[in-house]
């Protein structure tokens, strides 16, 4: 369960500026009913640019209510110049914080009012630069990188949280931490070829395996085993004691003896018995 600050909770169960601006002279709409949050922001505003009357409807969470809300009462009274300057970390610290996993909220409420005063001004908004990351909710790999540059976002889920991206499908969870990567500056490690084990090296790992993990367990149970020769990738052993008349030996041979060895030695073994 997040914890939510008074203030949140308070312009969640009692929102302020809910409706339409009638007439509005500046109009943002942002988000969409299928990805689970939208907010339209509308405002009027007086001959000087001072906003006389603004209001919101938002579809979604307690978070982003709250974070529609907590903009409206920012935005009265302001001149377009200074509506302007009203940032998400503006809201979240008019509201005392939000969880880190509903920050998208209020990055919602800042792109909504920069969409209204676009409006307003009949200013044509520019298609999203950079190329699509999360196609589930059309992120860019600009505006990931804004994100990482402005904020200490470190990985996948911090994104997530900040501005959705990631959060559907997961399939852009990749690109978008080549992106912390570049520019964290972390050194992306190069995937090393694992060496080739020649045949003598497999078989003493082979007989170390046996007797550091197989044996002390089989032995408990009055068991034990044998490796009688290695061919390729084909173990072969045999079973004694307990375990040569025993009606589980082939899955003992499979779930634990065979899982051991391709744990420790190579994951291309097949243990057969003899």
């Amino acid at each position: 369960m997040w914890e939510y600050t008074d203030k949140v909770r308070e312009h969640f169960l009692n929102p302020r500026n809910v409706g339409v601006v009638e007439n509005a002279d500046g109009v943002g709409e942002v988000g969409s009913l299928s990805c689970g949050d939208a907010l339209k922001l509308t405002f009027k505003v007086d001959e000087n640019e001072r906003i006389t009357d603004v209001k919101f409807q938002t579809f979604g969470c307690a978070s982003a209510i709250a974070s529609s809300s907590a903009l409206t009462e920012l935005l009265k009274g302001k001149t377009l110049e200074e509506a302007e300057k009203i940032t998400n970390d503006d809201i979240v610290t008019y509201l005392g914080g939000l969880p880190k996993e509903k920050m998208h909220c209020s990055v919602m409420g800042q792109e909504a009012l920069g969409k209204a005063i676009a409006c307003y001004r009949g200013t044509p908004i520019e298609e999203k630069e950079g190329e699509i990351v999360c196609e589930c909710f059309g992120v860019t790999d600009v505006e990931i990188r804004n994100a990482l540059t402005a904020h200490p976002l470190n990985v996948v889920e911090d994104i997530t949280n900040y501005i959705k991206a990631g959060g559907g499908c997961g399939k852009c969870h990749e690109r978008i931490q080549e992106l912390i990567d570049e520019v964290k500056g972390k050194d992306v490690p190069k995937e090393e070829k694992p060496q080739k084990l020649t045949t003598i090296q497999k078989i003493r790992m082979i007989e170390e395996t046996l007797q550091r993990e197989i044996q002390p367990s089989l032995k408990k149970d009055g068991g034990d085993i044998e490796l009688v020769d290695v061919n390729g990738n084909q173990v072969q052993v045999r079973l004694r004691g307990a375990c040569s008349t025993c009606k589980a030996a082939q899955i003992t041979l499979k779930d634990f003896v065979e899982k051991k060895l391709r744990e420790f030695v190579a994951a291309e073994l097949i243990v057969e018995e003899v």
